[in-house]
């Protein structure tokens, strides 16, 4: 299992007022399984919010690699520490190389770009509750192009193949019934990744 995490700003009340929005996705399913927002960028935010979705993910040890960036927060010997009690592997982007970290960035730009995403929030509460609603819907309603057109939910509670195969006697029927529609055969459901890029296996 792997899970990957970053930090992103997110503008507060005033020029140069930022909040800050702690999350952390599973590579694999590509679901957000934690998530906290703070007003400062702190090493404790971090131990806390990985204490937590850890106990709340149920991962054993040797169980997890969890993956990040070089910054301050990621490499600070406390969290090394509460790595190790917890029997968890670290690891760390390649030096000099900002993309190195998927899904953070992308999973940031989705939260930017929807068409409800304000100029700036007043307070944290309004910054937490539009996160809240954001990864709500992110997890449960969002089909994610890059695992099949999935839910990162589904496919994190191992539904992808289920899910397919309701597609399939979708797709055979309308091709039985309108052979004409599809001029390159049979149609398949979207692929669902399954490679080390996304994670060998499903999370236990």
């Amino acid at each position: 299992m792997v899970w990957v995490w970053d930090i992103e700003r997110l503008p507060g009340p005033g020029k140069g007022v930022w909040f800050y929005l702690y999350a952390v996705w599973d590579l694999w399913s590509r679901k957000n399984v934690g998530w906290c927002v703070d007003i400062v960028e702190t090493v404790e935010t971090v131990e806390w919010l990985m204490t937590i979705t850890i106990k709340r993910e149920h991962v054993d040890r040797d169980q997890l690699i969890i993956h990040s960036d070089r910054g301050a927060q990621m490499t600070a010997g406390t969290i090394t520490d509460l790595y190790d009690m917890l029997g968890i592997r670290r690891s760390l982007s390649r030096p000099r190389v900002s993309n190195d970290t998927p899904p953070p960035k992308p999973g940031f730009k989705t939260l930017k770009y929807r068409p409800d995403w304000p100029a700036q929030f007043a307070t944290l509460a309004t910054a937490i509750s539009h996160c809240e609603t954001f990864f709500d819907w992110y997890n449960h309603d969002h089909h994610h192009t890059g695992i099949g057109l999935l839910t990162p939910a589904d496919r994190h509670a191992g539904n992808g193949q289920r899910i397919n195969t309701a597609r399939q006697t979708v797709l055979d029927n309308a091709h039985q019934h309108h052979p004409e529609r599809f001029p390159n055969g049979p149609p398949r459901p979207p692929r669902q990744p399954n490679s080390p890029e996304y994670g060998s296996t499903p999370p236990n």
